[in-house]
């Protein structure tokens, strides 16, 4: 092995193991095996125009001088992102610790509870902080956070309120830019008018839904809304509040004063700025809209045997099962982000988050007075963290902004020649002699030292708060490191990530997340700059982010990149809103039918109604692969309204269609565009691509097929790729000049989730060109390598031409239902006492399960899991031959909790250790479950989604 190469250390097979490999699965090299899988006529002519790959040592070098490039100031421009101080405890524990970060969404909540009850935590945060009844589990940003408010009031509108047509939402012009632009672009094709003004001159009548207002507003001034949302209340209209908070800490909650919706973002709980993200928005609501809520949702359940459980609630909502009814996105979670700011809240508490607040208010009371001093004049009455100054006649804009850069700071200077300063928790006593240091020399002042800063509140009486929040004990015991750190590690040891075993989920490329490729995400270079800084104080980022568009239009044979969308959706959003605005350019505005797979991701139809398209569903054949004669009958029924085609490729069937091209072809012919899901990419990089394959338009998922991790369900990276003709119509920015014209943004930061791109810039320059396709060509033949000796006990429901899989494959399990009563549900649950995470379930076919490998599994942790799953067969044979009952067995009552195999009453006609350790090799590392299978339908009947309430525990006892 050459241990200098990056590529031999992210690649799990040895050279000789693949040649063992290769000769079971009956094929005589890679290239072989690549023929018979990969249509010939997709495959690449030429290598990937990328350059040889670094090792880690020059890798490191290389990312260390980029990060180089950056300047850290001390920026007070706010805007909603802000300087904070993550805590030490929770940067090494948690963002730092790949338990956290390399652990997937919790489908599956028996393995899953401790990253449910961290997020059950934050839900908590948000919904006490707010004022509100209940909270998800996090969004992907503030703007696009306010985007589903505005969709969910829309949504949950009166029928009579729908059936007049009521379309207008009032936004107050005091809101985030940001935010106005991701709100122009949700509401257009969705047909709701969005009406911008003053707050207090909104007179609503019958076509108003909603309305939606800041607070404190975007100048920094606390406002007393509630005879105002009183009035819209009464004129039938619900109203949204976008909220700073870590000032709820301090102010008075909307949720005590009327609001119906309170949403924001959580980055001021330790998550660093990162040049834009990303942060968890979160969102708040009362319970009646409880339906409505978009994202995900953590509730308190019980396990079989009465035990408190959690687990994700309501998941029929889930837009695998909506698909075109679905109103919003499921995929949209921060999970990794938001765990910190809960753990930041747990290491605080309520009084040390007040604090915080207080000590931040104190510094912006304290700069109002010292500076009007000078001449200037302070604008907002009634203030949390920023204040906003007009300037004196003997001071300008141009010194103030002179004398600041100076001192390595920067301001936000305002349109109407004011200035203003949003105070962070890093603001110190040093800080605040500094600014007021720029402040004097711009207006010819003497300077005067600052000695201490004294707690002032200067906050209206009306505005403060006064009831209490966090009283819960997990909010006031871990005040320590001591204990912080153990329960952090209390709450690991309940979670299977990738550092106990392969995830094997379908479509979700559970890949190797490599040290080098995180290291940088701690380094204050990138996580501490303001989205919003001048350019050249983000030199470091733009060459990273210049090189990896490069190198991504290489990868996927397209022009240009944008990597503003910050999820697979919201790429998938920004994708489809290309099309559409390609097709009006052209004055074809009509064309609105996005024609989609019966086999696609359910995400694909809830974004293309999300974009205001008319879904039109296209059979498949008996071999899974699309009907090529329902589609051209399709394509020319709608010919004068196609918009596009969805298509994933390899399919969501993991097999490579031959007929792909010809599709392509067809919907071209007939003025439509093709959108390619780019979920399977993994087994495209390097061997072929969408360019060629015909597509217009491919969102990646760098938070699959390029290495960044899923963190529990976020954070996710969704930048899409055009072909030259779409570039024009790329996501542009009302903030930052991101070099686009397009579309309006899509994501609040002008470059998405900019601070996890290093993540994938490294694992693209390790791996190279060579390194990238062979990492392809290693996910395809550890695919194969499993359905080779998985298919003859179970059967692999799809296969292509020449009998091989791509990059995963469907595991055929419904026939067990007959002959012994088992699901795939049961043999899912079971691989828990093996430990193993389950694939995919019931998707895209009910009553199967959906296995991908990856590249990154050795030989040896692909042979245990043929192994779990050979005996999970074996346990299924002793039902059906009457050797183990068909009710009391270990495949119905799995997974068998720690609780329960330790307990002196076992009743079971099977033993412990079998319960335990169905296989010899399990005793060495075994993942302790601490629940039984979950109810779900209890846990929805009896919604709880706060930790610690009265009724949780009346409920459960």
């Amino acid at each position: 092995m050459a241990t200098d190469k990056f590529v031999a250390r992210h690649i799990g097979p040895r050279d000789h193991e693949i040649d063992e490999m290769l000769n079971t699965i009956g094929v005589k090299s890679m290239d072989s095996l690549i023929e018979e899988t990969v249509p010939a006529n997709i495959r690449l002519k030429e290598p990937l125009r990328i350059a040889k790959g670094l090792t880690e040592r020059q890798y490191y070098r290389k990312i260390m001088a980029i990060a180089d490039k950056n300047k850290v100031y001390n920026t007070y421009i706010g805007m909603g992102y802000y300087d904070t101080i993550t805590p030490a405890v929770v940067l090494r524990n948690v963002l730092e610790n790949p338990v956290w970060y390399t652990s997937y969404t919790p489908y599956q909540a028996e393995i899953s509870q401790g990253r449910l009850e961290a997020l059950l935590n934050f839900q908590t945060v948000v919904s006490e902080l707010t004022g509100m009844e209940l909270a998800n589990a996090s969004l992907l940003d503030e703007a696009t956070a306010a985007a589903e408010a505005m969709v969910m009031m829309f949504n949950s509108r009166s029928r009579a309120m729908a059936k007049a047509g009521a379309n207008i939402v009032f936004v107050d012009e005091n809101i985030w830019p940001q935010t106005k632009a991701v709100l122009d672009t949700r509401a257009e094709p969705l047909g709701i008018i969005l009406q911008f003004g003053k707050w207090n001159e909104c007179e609503p009548t019958e076509a108003y839904f909603g309305a939606m207002v800041q607070f404190p507003n975007s100048d920094g001034n606390v406002v007393d809304y509630k005879e105002w949302i009183e009035k819209l209340h009464t004129a039938n209209c619900k109203v949204a509040v976008a909220a700073d908070l870590l000032s709820l800490s301090l102010l008075t909650p909307p949720g005590e004063w009327g609001a119906d919706v309170v949403f924001g973002t959580t980055q001021r709980f330790g998550v660093p700025m990162g040049y834009g993200g990303p942060h968890a928005a979160f969102f708040a609501t009362k319970a009646d809209y409880k339906r409505h809520l978009p994202g995900r949702i953590i509730g308190i359940t019980k396990d079989k045997n009465g035990k408190r459980a959690l687990r994700m609630a309501l998941q029929t909502r889930e837009q695998h099962i909506k698909r075109e009814r679905a109103t919003s996105n499921i995929c949209t979670a921060q999970a990794l982000l938001a765990t910190m700011a809960s753990f930041y809240a747990v290491y605080h508490g309520p009084e040390g988050i007040k604090q915080i607040a207080g000590q931040i208010h104190n510094i912006a009371s304290l700069l109002t007075s010292e500076i009007e001093k000078f001449g200037y004049k302070q604008l907002n009455n009634n203030f949390f963290d920023t204040i906003r100054f007009s300037l004196p006649d003997n001071a300008s804009l141009d010194l103030i902004e002179k004398y600041s850069l100076e001192l390595e700071m920067n301001f936000r200077y305002c349109e109407n020649g004011e200035v203003a300063l949003s105070i962070d928790e890093t603001t110190n006593l040093e800080d605040v002699n500094w600014i007021i240091e720029v402040f004097a020399r711009a207006s010819g002042n003497e300077i005067v030292e600052i000695k201490e800063i004294p707690e002032t509140c200067t906050i209206d009486k009306s505005f403060i708060r006064e009831s209490s929040f966090l009283q819960q004990d997990v909010f006031n015991h871990y005040r320590s490191e001591t204990e912080m750190v153990r329960y952090i590690k209390k709450l690991e040891r309940r979670d299977i990530s990738l550092t106990h075993s392969m995830i094997s989920l379908g479509s979700c490329t559970m890949k190797l997340n490599a040290a080098t490729e995180m290291l940088p995400l701690s380094w204050i270079q990138f996580g501490g700059i303001h989205p919003f800084v001048p350019a050249d104080q983000a030199a470091g980022y733009h060459l990273l982010m210049a090189e990896l568009k490069r190198d991504l239009a290489e990868i996927t044979g397209f022009a240009d990149v944008s990597l503003q969308p910050n999820s697979g959706a919201a790429g998938e959003y920004a994708g489809l809103m290309v099309i559409s605005a390609y097709h009006k350019s052209r004055d074809e505005a009509q064309r609105d039918v996005a024609i989609i797979p019966s086999s696609a991701h359910g995400t694909n139809p809830a974004s293309a109604v999300m974009a205001g398209m008319k879904v039109v569903v296209v059979k498949c054949d008996e071999r899974g692969n699309i009907d090529v004669a329902d589609l051209k009958e399709k394509a020319e029924k709608y010919k004068d309204t196609l918009s596009c085609l969805m298509i994933t490729y390899p399919s969501t069937h993991g097999v490579f269609e031959a007929s792909v091209v010809e599709v392509c072809e067809t919907i071209h012919q007939f003025g439509g565009q093709v959108y390619m899901d780019g979920a399977n990419m993994n087994a495209q990089v390097g061997l072929t691509n969408p360019g060629v394959i015909g597509a217009d338009v491919c969102h990646l998922n760098l938070h699959k097929t390029f290495a960044i991790p899923h963190g529990g369900g976020g954070p996710g990276v969704g930048p899409i790729g055009v072909a030259k003709h779409l570039v024009e119509f790329l996501p542009s920015h009302p903030v930052i000049n991101n070099g686009r014209s397009g579309i309006s943004a899509v994501s609040a930061a002008p470059f998405g989730s900019a601070s996890v791109l290093p993540i994938t810039y490294g694992y693209i320059k390790m791996l190279g060109s060579d390194g990238l396709t062979k990492s392809t060509e290693m996910a395809i033949l550890n695919a194969n390598y499993l359905a080779h000796h998985l298919k003859d006990g179970y059967g692999i429901l799809y296969t292509g031409e020449n009998g091989r899989v791509g990059h995963e494959m469907i595991l055929e399990c419904r026939h067990f239902k007959a002959s012994s009563g088992i699901t795939e549900l049961d043999i899912a649950k079971r691989l828990m006492d093996y430990g193993f995470h389950a694939p995919t379930l019931s998707f895209p076919v009910h009553g199967t399960l959906m296995i991908e490998p990856t590249e990154s599994e050795s030989k040896q942790e692909l042979d245990k899991f043929i192994s779990a799953l050979t005996g999970i067969l074996s346990e299924i044979k002793e039902i059906e031959s009457g050797e183990a009952d068909k009710e009391d067995n270990v495949l119905k009552n799995a997974p068998h909790p720690d609780y329960k195999v330790v307990s002196d009453e076992w009743s079971h006609p099977y033993g412990r250790e079998k319960a335990a350790f169905p296989q010899e090799w399990i005793k060495e590392n075994k993942f302790w479950i601490s629940v039984a299978r979950v109810d779900d339908a209890f846990g929805d009947r009896n919604l709880i989604c706060t930790c610690g309430s009265p009724e949780e525990y009346e409920l459960l006892s």
